[in-house]
């Protein structure tokens, strides 16, 4: 009897044959020799089954049917690869061994365990556990396989998502939707991504430019001239910058401070998946989906990067030695240039910007592999020299200046001049085109938004800070604040990545430090799910939230759910599902509290009043996108997942409410609690108010109390139990844990409630 080989894809399992049946025949959909036949998934084969699979009853959505609460759950196969799957299970008879060689991560051991659970697999299961695909680490890896029983715990943290996460989403999707008659999406993942780019939206809207003035003068010394820019508070007053910069042209003045220290500057980190898709996204303007796919197609097809789906900056100490043959391996392509630059001496174990095992999960950074490229479509070669350059600028020292400091004070006014001088490119000869020139990689995204620009130079720069100086010049510029930035698919997928840096809870931040919304393999599925269902549009490169993503994102929050657009329920889930992973905790009891969560969901929901259907309806302007599209084509938020059409699309006439109205518009978030008024609560800018204020309601909570903001949960907190969680106040003399209580229904006075000191 022979052993069967289960890769995840198929050119993850011709790679691993090459290897350890160099001479396999090929029967197109496995590949057989001596000792092992290896065949392989096509990604997932089987998924959990929708719910009519429980209940015809199902196939209708009906609120009286919610909560739907397997008490097993059942899987089926994915119709459009059925056939791979009998062709595995027809080659499982014919051996008595199993090598799991799926992904090695927690979707990887999943995809395996379904095919093992469908199949009824009884051989003994042997794991192959590896982080990249080269030749020495498969055979490394098969003379070293481990007990398939030492990944039971990853197997159930894996169902333990899948199955969580198909619990939330389909009673969640099925509550809204029927509650508000309008298609609506619900996920752990999908909708905190939604709700940060509601918030940022919101933040853009609701943003109040301040016009302010910049003083900006130009001395001379000897033959030396520079500029600085007035220090002090930020003014506002026309005439008083005008009369400062009068107060200082002409005049002379004197160096009051010159520093000067070396600094350098070291490569950026390697490239994890989601590294990649942002930068993709910024200097190409790729889609993170449309990055993923020519990643992947880099790594399976033309095999010249490792495996991209990774969310590790890191390599081992095993994958130095693979690194110095890839470079020599470069010096025989058109990089040959900068490859011949490279010191191999650089990157060696001791080097923790680029070999740290402890930050190496399941797969290391992404890397260049020994094969020379061939014909790469240019896309294709786009994301190749990316992955290249950044791997080549490992090899070079770090980017060295002299960053200088100057005030110069002139009238009693000073100046600040802040001037990098480059003494050597080192790494950055190996950014492409200008970027290597020290126009633009001498300054950082922070140093771009300060008031005080860094000027960066190749020539010495030099001041006497003996000698007088003379202001030449001197302007009053006016300027304005600028709003938050839109995000793009780059800047969203860094706030994916990064969204439980926000939690205050210790615990849950450090379960999501390495995770965030999704992984780097869904977070591009997520943002194309998002399009889809009709939530956000693209405006160039910025995402912007329709109408129904803004009702969306309102409809969840009031109905009292809002951790379903918090990163916490994430973080929440992460922290449990790492112990379950580690035998720390049980799967069960996780799964009774995912149950009881989604019961709440539903009971919450029931309680809510129906949304207005005008509610969904786009605005004018985004009408008139939709019409200019793709050349008049039907947007892909038009269609929902069923094929009906979203409410987006029904036809023009009812009454419309601004897209730029506040969080909740017109849309109710409580009765309003003065006895006898009847009115509802609406947000405005500054605070929560009563619709009946023309009557004379005079209730109002304004959104900021005692240096805290009032978000919409405090506000539910205030409205139901009359006082909100705990809260940490600042005081001169330390901290102070207290609470904001509602004092008066009538009127909506708060006050703060000082916590009572613990009794021993």
């Amino acid at each position: 009897m022979k052993t069967l080989v289960i890769a995840e894809k198929p050119d993850m399992g011709r790679t691993i044959a090459a290897v350890i049946e160099p001479k396999a025949k090929n029967n197109r959909t496995y590949l057989e020799g001596d000792r092992y036949i290896i065949t392989w998934a096509i990604g997932h084969l089987l998924g959990l089954a929708e719910p009519d699979a429980y209940d015809e009853k199902y196939k209708r959505w009906n609120f009286g049917d919610l909560p739907i609460l397997p008490e097993r759950f059942k899987i089926v196969p994915n119709p459009r690869t059925k056939d791979q799957l009998k062709t595995i299970g027809e080659l499982s008879k014919r051996c008595d061994k199993v090598v799991n060689a799926c992904d090695a991560g927690r979707e990887g051991q999943y995809i395996f365990a379904l095919i093992q659970q469908q199949l009824k697999l009884t051989q003994p299961v042997q794991r192959l556990w590896i982080s990249d695909l080269t030749a020495e680490s498969i055979a490394q890896g098969f003379e070293k396989l481990r007990d398939g029983a030492e990944f039971d715990n990853l197997t159930s943290a894996a169902r333990a998502r899948s199955e969580a996460d198909w619990l939330v989403g389909m009673n969640a999707s099925r509550a809204f939707t029927t509650k508000h008659r309008t298609l609506l999406s619900v996920g752990r993942v999908q909708t905190p991504v939604l709700a940060l780019i509601y918030d940022r939206q919101k933040e853009i809207e609701n943003f109040d430019s301040l016009t302010y003035y910049e003083i900006k003068a130009l001395f001379e010394q000897g033959d030396r001239r520079y500029t600085g820019s007035w220090q002090g508070e930020r003014l506002t007053d026309k005439d008083r910058a005008a009369a400062i910069a009068d107060k200082v042209r002409g005049k002379q003045g004197r160096i009051a401070e010159y520093e000067v220290k070396d600094t350098r500057e070291y490569p950026y980190r390697l490239y994890d998946l989601t590294l990649l898709q942002r930068e993709a996204n910024a200097k190409y303007g790729y889609s993170a989906k449309k990055t993923l796919d020519l990643a992947q197609a880099l790594y399976e097809k033309h095999k010249v990067i490792t495996y991209p789906r990774t969310s590790s900056n890191y390599v081992t100490e095993q994958n130095i030695d693979g690194m110095h043959k890839a470079l020599h391996m470069l010096k025989s392509t058109p990089y040959k240039e900068l490859a011949e630059g490279g010191n191999p001496g650089i990157v060696n174990v001791n080097n923790k910007s680029v070999c740290n095992p402890s930050r190496v999960e399941d797969h290391h950074a992404i890397l260049p592999t020994l094969r020379r490229p061939g014909a790469l479509g240019k896309e294709e070669q786009n994301i190749y020299d990316l992955v290249v350059r950044r791997f080549l600028s490992h090899f070079y020292p770090p980017a060295e200046y002299k960053q200088h400091t100057v005030l110069t004070e002139v009238e009693g006014e000073t100046f600040k001049t802040n001037v990098k001088e480059l003494r050597s490119l080192g790494w950055k000869v190996c950014l492409p085109g200008e970027d290597n020139a020290g126009k633009t990689s001498g300054r950082g995204k922070k140093q771009e938004e300060d008031d005080e620009a860094e000027e960066l130079v190749s020539e010495p720069f030099t001041i006497d800070r003996n000698a007088p100086v003379r202001c030449a010049e001197a302007e009053a510029k006016e300027k304005a604040t600028q709003p938050p930035k839109a995000y793009t698919e780059g800047t969203l997928l860094k706030a994916m990545e990064s969204a439980g840096k926000q939690l205050e809870n210790e615990e849950l931040r450090e379960a999501m430090k390495e995770a965030g919304l999704g992984t780097p393999a869904t977070r591009a599925a997520t943002i194309e799910r998002l399009k889809k269902v009709g939530y956000i549009t693209m405006q160039g490169k910025r995402i912007t939230v329709t109408q129904k993503g803004r009702t969306a994102i309102e409809l969840i929050r009031h109905a009292g759910v809002e951790l379903l657009t918090s990163p916490e329920m994430t973080g929440h889930w992460e922290r449990r599902l790492h112990q379950i992973s580690k035998g720390e905790a049980a799967r069960e009891a996780f799964m009774e509290n995912v149950k009881r969560f989604t019961i709440s969901i539903i009971e919450k929901v029931r309680t809510q009043p129906k949304a207005d259907a005008s509610l969904f309806e786009p605005g004018e302007a985004e009408k008139g996108k939709r019409g200019r599209a793709a050349g008049g084509r039907k947007s892909a938020a038009a269609k929902d997942t069923g094929g009906r059409k979203a409410a987006g699309d029904k036809p023009a006439g009812a009454a419309r409410r601004s897209a730029a109205s506040g969080p909740g518009g017109l849309q109710p978030l409580a009765p309003c609690p003065r006895e006898g008024c009847g009115g509802q609560l609406i947000e405005g800018r500054k605070g929560y108010g009563c619709t009946h204020f023309k009557q004379g309601c005079g209730f109002v909570i304004w959104k900021e109390f005692a240096g805290k903001q009032i978000s919409l949960p405090m506000l539910n907190a205030l409205l139901e139990k009359g006082q909100t969680q705990l809260l940490t106040f600042k005081q001169p003399d330390g901290e102070m844990k207290a609470r904001i209580r509602l004092a008066d229904r009538s009127t909506g006075k708060l006050e703060v409630e000082r916590a009572a000191s613990p009794t021993v």
